[in-house]
């Protein structure tokens, strides 16, 4: 897996690797952190399964809206889930990884460009807007302490 393709957001959080996973394969939870910071989103499609389909508008704060495809390659409880994104905007492999840590679990968020070019493009826009969909991700896992 080639560095200049990849990009990668890591932390430690103080839920379950259940919770996280839970977090990730409830749409109704999905829905309300999946985006950088003021994005919503309205869910079509959402076949959690290996090939299933997810379809989905993510509205931006200004107003724009993104459609969004993605097929679902792994779902293994509570250990990760595998996506890949197929808007012609941006291709990927998204990978969310759970492992249990000390003070909670660990969350690799990787995300796999089709080329290097893509990648350096939007790397700076991207890493901030996952680190802001962790802090979203975060804030519903509070809720349902």
């Amino acid at each position: 897996m080639s560095e200049e393709k990849t990009v990668l957001n890591q932390r430690v959080v103080p839920y379950s690797r259940e919770q996280i996973f839970k977090a990730w394969t409830d749409p109704e939870l999905l829905a309300q952190w999946w985006g950088p910071k003021g994005f919503t989103n309205t869910f079509h499609t959402f076949e959690l399964k290996p090939n299933g389909k997810w379809h989905f508008t993510m509205h931006g704060p200004d107003g724009t809206d993104f459609e969004n495809l993605c097929v679902f390659e792994e779902i293994l409880a509570p250990e990760r889930v595998v996506l890949y994104h197929l808007e012609t905007m941006h291709k990927f492999r998204l990978s969310g990884i759970f492992t249990q840590a000390d003070n909670g679990t660990h969350i690799e968020f990787r995300q796999v460009f089709e080329s290097a070019e893509e990648c350096a493009r939007i790397r700076s826009f991207v890493t901030d807007a996952n680190e802001q969909n962790l802090d979203r991700l975060e804030a519903v896992l509070n809720k349902l302490k």
